[in-house]
């Protein structure tokens, strides 16, 4: 009978935490900022139906990185743990520092005790009743949850964008001036991104009780001030020689 191989356990750690990063830093990244009304997210995603960045609750959004039918079934998760809270107790009881947590022990524990861990970054993010009440809480894949102050980035080359982002930041931007920021910094200097390329959605205090919003196509071009893409034309075929 032969003898499995012995690995020490933080050659196992080290191998899963290398897997996982590898997997989520292939993916495009994601930003979320505070700005004066309220909280911008902004993914880098050309898709228009897979979504990054969804509404979880009233006040609370959801964003991922990675892979998509991994966060996806958290988001899935997410919003069930929401509807049977604010059912059962009352909507209020529903906030985003409970759900972050839930997300880190699901994350956490399937790192240690599964074979393959999740190859995501989660954001959730949750609209305070003022401004200065925002909260921003970034869940990596091993489980560890970080409170963000300011901005939270996601995936890709995320120490790269989280500098730039930290260079451009105003305490109590607008939102246009928050969407220019954040578009460059996910950017970089080599490179430009269109509005077809992105994925945008705010929480606003103006929107009410439902706060969550998508930002289209047209407003999201008006408000980074690039011109509409031309529509392409068919080249009318040449008439084959008599």
């Amino acid at each position: 009978m032969t003898m499995p191989f012995y690995v020490a356990p933080e050659q196992v750690m080290k191998d899963r935490a290398e897997y996982a990063q590898k997997g989520i830093a292939r993916g495009r990244s994601l930003v979320a900022t505070i700005y004066s009304g309220g909280i911008l997210i902004v993914a880098e995603n050309p898709s228009r139906s897979l979504h990054k960045v969804s509404e979880i609750y009233d006040r609370i959004a959801f964003g991922g990185v990675g892979k998509y039918n991994e966060f996806d079934q958290l988001r899935v998760a997410g919003v069930r743990h929401a509807d049977t809270k604010g059912y059962a107790y009352s909507r209020d009881d529903v906030d985003a520092r409970s759900l972050a947590n839930l997300y880190a022990q699901f994350l956490g524990n399937v790192f240690t005790h599964e074979m393959k861990p999740l190859e995501v970054e989660i954001l959730v993010a949750e609209l305070g009743t003022r401004e200065g009440t925002d909260q921003l809480y970034h869940i990596a894949y091993e489980g560890t949850i970080t409170d963000e102050d300011h901005f939270a980035v996601l995936g890709g080359d995320a120490q790269t964008i989280a500098e730039r982002m930290a260079a451009s930041f105003n305490d109590g931007w607008e939102l246009q001036d928050a969407l220019r920021a954040t578009v460059a910094a996910l950017a970089g200097p080599d490179r430009s991104l269109r509005p077809d390329d992105l994925e945008v959605a705010v929480l606003a205090r103006a929107n009410g009780r439902r706060a969550f919003r998508r930002v289209g196509a047209d407003e999201l071009a008006a408000l980074l001030g690039d011109a509409p893409r031309p529509a392409r034309q068919r080249k009318a075929k040449a008439p084959e020689p008599a």
